[in-house]
């Protein structure tokens, strides 16, 4: 099967042009200026639209096994595949936890039934688990998550000992979500003690505060320079952290799209459903971040999307679930960021495609060169529609961003030369992506 998609903007490591892609197969057979002469089996026109690389999403908790009444593999895949995004990172803290070797297998057999697009898992950090590292296939996961602070049971690991040994010992990347239980415990006995049991949602910045997530972030920073361990740092929040990054390549962070979009003057509008962690900030926070996609600070973009039930995000800073679903709709609005002049598009496409396959050492993926496996997406500005629940594939059933307005749609997405999503046609759930593999 040779296809052309003609008449596009490429736009792909730097640099935006007119030109064409021929895909043969699962891979991309050529780039040209202009156009492409030959025999297709069918030729798309993308007349007024942007080709570029699929989005690889690094940071995913779609939930499965164990928490599967409010997401799942096949349901989660099919809104990333409606949303430009053709491969995903899932993350450690389902059930149970991904921190075994059979559990880690687990998941891959169950994204070979279910997956709509490609997929790999980070390996979860505990305090007694450090011995596996060794053991880990190195060609087969980004990473080892590690949660200094903010997790449940084993997977909270903040004692000084155990995470020199863990930075020390990692071969593999190291994402790390950086806040301080110690100080949010005292926030919460505070915030519990002044406003009773469960703290409207507007404090959950002042619990899960600047000062968690600097101090917790300056020790892994601390850590990572010692070692010599490669540490992406997931979903910075604040101005403050940002100060740490940029300079050493083998250390780098992670925006998310919940924080680039909302700041708690939000939680007047959307209250819990914006509840993340790390919280929300204040709108400084949030230019601060938007100002960092620029200037090199950030390195990645991505999503932490992680659904839960409208009936689990009910209640206030102690009570209400935290985490939202984002997987579907990051693309059009990072495009629209992109539009109100926080960053080019060229740099959207590193941050979001490029830069996470860099980091994480993908394998023939994120870039748009012949040779590569055909993962790309074909995105048109539209007049501008709402977002409606009737959109939403997520399990979850809602959005932060229902009634919220773009300008931009996902015409198609192909994964590994096959278009697994179709605009007005929808995503097609026959098909099966492919584990994604890494030069480590």
């Amino acid at each position: 099967m040779r296809t052309l998609y003609d008449n596009a903007t490429i736009i792909n490591e730097g640099t935006s042009k007119r030109g064409a892609v021929v895909v043969s197969g699962e891979h991309i057979e050529t780039i040209a200026e202009g156009s492409a002469s030959g025999q297709f089996d069918e030729v798309v026109d993308c007349t007024g639209c942007i080709v570029m690389p699929g989005v690889i999403d690094e940071h995913v908790h779609f939930r499965e096994p164990g928490l599967t009444h409010k997401a799942d593999i096949e349901s989660e895949s099919r809104a990333a595949a409606r949303g430009g995004v053709t491969s995903f990172f899932d993350m450690p803290n389902c059930v149970p936890q991904t921190t075994t070797l059979d559990a880690l297998e687990q998941k891959f057999q169950l994204a070979r039934q279910k997956s709509h697009v490609n997929y790999s898992f980070f390996f979860g950090a505990t305090n007694d688990n450090t011995q596996l590292f060794s053991q880990l296939p190195a060609n087969r996961i980004p990473g080892i998550k590690l949660f200094m602070g903010s997790s449940t049971g084993n997977m909270l690991v903040d004692r000084r000992e155990t995470l020199e040994r863990i930075f020390g010992e990692a071969r593999l990347p190291l994402m790390a979500h950086c806040e301080d239980t110690a100080i949010i415990n005292e926030n919460m006995r505070r915030a519990k003690e002044k406003y009773g049991d469960d703290p409207e949602i507007w404090a959950h910045q002042l619990i899960r505060s600047e000062e968690a997530c600097l101090e917790s972030t300056q020790l892994a920073f601390e850590l990572a320079a010692l070692s010599g361990a490669r540490l992406h740092v997931a979903h910075l929040s604040t101005k403050s952290e940002l100060d740490f990054f940029g300079h050493n390549p083998r250390i780098t962070a992670e925006a998310c799209v919940g924080h680039l979009l909302f700041s708690t003057v939000d939680y007047r509008r959307l209250g819990s459903l914006i509840k993340v962690n790390p919280a929300i900030k204040s709108v400084i926070d949030q230019t601060a971040l938007r100002e960092g996609l620029a200037d090199g600070k950030i390195s990645t973009i991505a999503t932490d999307h992680a659904p839960h039930l409208l009936s689990e995000k009910q209640g206030g800073a102690a009570r209400a679930a935290s985490g939202m679903p984002m997987i579907q709709f990051a693309l059009p609005f990072m495009l629209q960021l992109s539009d109100e002049g926080w960053m080019t598009k060229e740099r959207m496409v590193e941050l979001m495609c490029h830069n996470p396959a860099r980091i994480f050492r993908v394998k023939e993926r994120g870039f748009l060169r012949e040779g590569y496996k055909a993962d790309l997406v074909i995105v048109r500005r539209t007049e501008p529609h709402t977002i409606a629940k009737a959109d939403i594939e997520s399990k979850c059933g809602w959005s932060p961003l229902e009634g919220q307005q773009t300008d931009w749609t996902i015409e198609r997405t192909v994964c590994n030369g096959h278009p697994v999503y179709i605009n007005k046609v929808g995503v097609d759930k026959q098909y099966i992506g492919q584990e994604i593999t890494f030069d480590q």
